[in-house]
């Protein structure tokens, strides 16, 4: 969330910025600062409060010693600690209404995105994203390329009739070579990511509690994309980076241990809620997927420089499987919620005849770290907020997309890129024909 001393300092300058994003936040801004006044006003009364009850309740001893040397009656005694007691009754109330405002203080920071950075360039949506550069040459095709859920269907290895059979749509059963490929990609990733990229691998829980997503920024505002266990303070993951920026909340860490980079290889559920009627061929858009993500946390004067190098390690994969693709600066108005400056790496699809995101990398300075009340401390005992990044390196099943249109053959095979070839042991994809 966003520092309040921040807001209250530059509020102009923080509505002015937010409002880059295409909505006008100027209300939040002031309903922020009115509720934080309202805090300090309660927490003040309250002080004074406590004071002279401390004040009143030394008094009553003093009173008692003199009702036993005869110098006053008892009912002075009492009057006394009647007042102490109405002290009491209005400490209770104060302290009541000042949870319930800090609680509704926070319940409108959660719902403020993070500050676009100053380099980042104002646009309304993804139309005005800024492309960066190209890696790569588009491969030429001496027919008509085909769009990857054809070429999987052909090949046997996508079966979306019996996943729909089993739970919808939106779904898939990967077959045979398809299985293969998608785990030989993950182990591709995290090999390239732990030994080259120097990230410690995790295997977090797939489920968390609903404030692990409100520490990451999916909660509250992205509660109906969640998938939730009846019951439950449960939710599904939507992305690993929910579970590995997570790891540390509520602690202080030591500085030394900084920058720290960690890997995970999960499976994400997502409701697509906004997405009906997009992507519905294919695994393009599906609600479970696989995808292999990095994130850092890191000092904040070092944290652009490290966005910078978390953009070449996603590169970095499709490099290696000599896959095209370009690097776009997201616009204000194509943010997401938690960044505070993102490039996405979209990867060049010939049967789409299009480029689709494939990664998003994120630096969300100390935005996710304030939610999740995460620390560092100095050898000189200093505590600052880190600053978490985050990106995708990479989305497994968009990469088997990527690989199955830009290695496609004109009889229906598709090669073997040959990073892959020692993890599946074989150069061609052919039809596997050994189940229906």
């Amino acid at each position: 969330m966003l520092d309040i001393n921040l807001i209250r300092k530059e509020t102009d300058k923080v509505i002015q910025r937010l409002n880059t994003r295409g909505d006008d936040y100027k209300s939040f801004i002031y309903k922020v600062l009115e509720l934080d006044d309202k805090r300090k006003e309660i927490t003040k009364k309250l002080q004074t409060l406590q004071e002279k009850r401390n004040k009143t309740s030394k008094e009553i001893g003093i009173l008692m010693g003199k009702y036993k040397k005869g110098e006053i009656g008892l009912e002075v005694v009492e009057e006394k600690k009647k007042e102490v007691e109405k002290i009491k009754e209005d400490i209770v109330k104060l302290e009541s209404d000042l949870r319930q405002v800090k609680n509704e203080l926070r319940a409108n920071l959660l719902k403020i995105p993070n500050l676009p950075h100053e380099s980042v360039p104002i646009g309304k949506d993804e139309t005005e994203n800024k492309v960066l550069y190209y890696w790569g040459e588009k491969k030429e095709f001496p027919f008509k390329p085909r769009e990857h859920w054809e070429i999987g269907q052909k090949l046997n290895i996508f079966d979306f009739d019996r996943a729909a059979k089993l739970s919808g749509s939106r779904f898939v059963i990967y077959k045979a070579y398809g299985a293969l490929l998608e785990r030989a990609l993950i182990n591709l990733m995290l090999d390239i990511h732990t030994k080259e990229h120097g990230y410690v691998e995790i295997l977090p829980p797939f489920l968390v509690k609903g404030e692990i997503l409100e520490g990451t920024g999916q909660l509250p505002k992205f509660k109906d994309d969640l998938y939730k266990i009846e019951g439950e303070d449960l939710y599904l993951i939507p992305t690993a980076e929910v579970p590995l920026t997570n790891i540390y909340r509520n602690e202080i860490i030591d500085e030394k241990y900084l920058p720290i980079k960690l890997t995970a290889y999960t499976p994400c559920f997502r409701k697509e809620a906004g997405s009906y009627g997009k992507d519905v061929k294919g695994i393009i858009r599906q609600h479970q997927f696989n995808k292999v993500e990095l994130v850092k946390i890191v000092k904040p004067e070092e944290s652009y420089k490290e966005l910078e190098s978390l953009l070449k390690n996603a590169e970095k994969i499709l490099q290696v499987l000599n896959l095209h693709y370009r690097v776009v600066e997201l616009c204000t108005g194509d943010l997401g919620f938690s960044a505070a400056k993102t490039y996405d790496i979209e990867v060049w699809l010939p049967g789409q005849g299009k480029y689709r995101e494939i990664s998003s990398c994120s630096n969300c300075e100390d935005f996710q770290a304030r939610r999740m009340n995460l620390k560092v401390k100095t050898k000189d005992k200093r505590k600052y907020f880190p600053h978490t990044l985050n990106g995708s390196g990479l989305a497994v099943g968009r990469t088997v997309v990527a690989i199955l249109e830009q290695y496609q053959q004109e009889d229906g095979s598709v090669i073997v890129p040959e990073a892959l070839r020692d993890y599946m042991k074989m150069d061609v994809l052919q039809p596997f024909e050994a189940l229906p």
